[in-house]
């Protein structure tokens, strides 16, 4: 297989019609790491903005249970994207996030400021920055603002935008207008840094943790509240990640898929689950039946008991 033959595979395909294809090769072929560390960032980005950040701490979900936490967001979004919109396990897992997003009277504007960091990250990282072993085509480009125009319309948001020019436009503006300090956003970014370090092997982690925060920007340092990183930690992770895309250019297409659900950072479910069988149940949120489940202390939320992830029999 050649180096751009998924490219141009890709380049075949409809923007608007197969945007569904064209994003689960980007993601599973094209850029499976690059995607992933940019969805991440782009999902940390949400805690500077003070209702999305102080919600999640009242929930305890990112302090007391991080690594499911982490695992049901990308494991519910990865059945999206693999399985499509239509009835199935797509389906089950979109209803399960909506069902859970529904329990906790999330205002439109954060939803659509949400929606924004997906389309915008993954190509300020691949592009802006220069951290992709190839930038996205515009073609790609609008392709991936199809899809995420479609996902948000499921999610039942009003005012999406139509083009990436207007998604980056309404991510700059939310956060020039609403990052703000607040104790909480600042202690789900604490865990979540934490959780991080812990993908790696013992040795390197130490480094993470500042490796990691000289990667982001200015304002969002400012909004967490933590010092300033310097020059020399900055440059080191920028040449670091611009190697690593020079040395991943010279490498062999993926032929097989790497999904979101196959990376090892997921650990909670070793033996697989059903979407709709995890993340929270706040009160009033449906439980599926026959399923135990257990609470938060302090919430008025429930999640699966251990082992409860599949239905039995399963």
């Amino acid at each position: 297989m050649k180096r751009f033959e998924w490219y141009e595979r890709i380049h075949a395909l409809d923007a608007e019609h197969d945007c569904e294809r064209i994003v689960r090769i980007l993601s599973g072929h094209e850029f499976p790491w690059d995607i992933e560390q940019a969805l991440g960032l782009a999902l940390y980005r949400t805690y500077a903005v003070p209702s999305i950040g102080e919600l999640l701490a009242r929930t305890k979900e990112f302090t007391a249970r991080t690594q499911y936490r982490y695992d049901d967001t990308a494991l519910i979004l990865s059945d999206i994207l693999e399985h499509g919109f239509g009835p199935g396990r797509g389906r089950d897992a979109l209803r399960r996030m909506n069902q859970m997003h529904r329990s906790y009277g999330i205002g439109n504007d954060d939803y659509r400021y949400v929606l924004s960091t997906f389309v915008v990250m993954p190509v300020r990282w691949l592009n802006d920055l220069g951290y992709g072993w190839r930038r996205l085509s515009d073609h790609e480009i609008a392709a991936q603002t199809n899809y995420y125009r479609k996902l948000g319309r499921h999610m039942g948001i009003k005012d999406v935008p139509e083009t990436y020019a207007g998604f980056r436009e309404l991510f700059d503006s939310y956060e020039r207008e609403h990052f703000a300090y607040t104790d909480g956003g600042r202690a789900v970014s604490d865990a979540t840094l934490d959780l991080m370090t812990t993908f790696y092997p013992a040795w390197q982690r130490p480094l993470i943790r500042p490796f990691t925060r000289a990667l982001l920007d200015d304002h969002l340092i400012e909004a967490f509240g933590y010092p300033a990183p310097s020059r020399a930690w900055r440059t080191l992770s920028r040449t670091a990640l611009r190697l690593r895309a020079k040395a991943v250019r010279r490498m062999r297409p993926r032929e097989e898929p790497r999904m979101p659900a196959q990376s090892p950072n997921i650990r909670s479910y070793p033996h697989g689950h059903d979407p709709s069988r995890i993340g929270t149940f706040p009160r009033g949120c449906p439980v599926p039946h026959g399923m135990a489940t257990v609470e938060i202390p302090g919430t008025d939320t429930r999640v699966p008991a251990p082992g409860q992830e599949r239905a039995p029999g399963r």
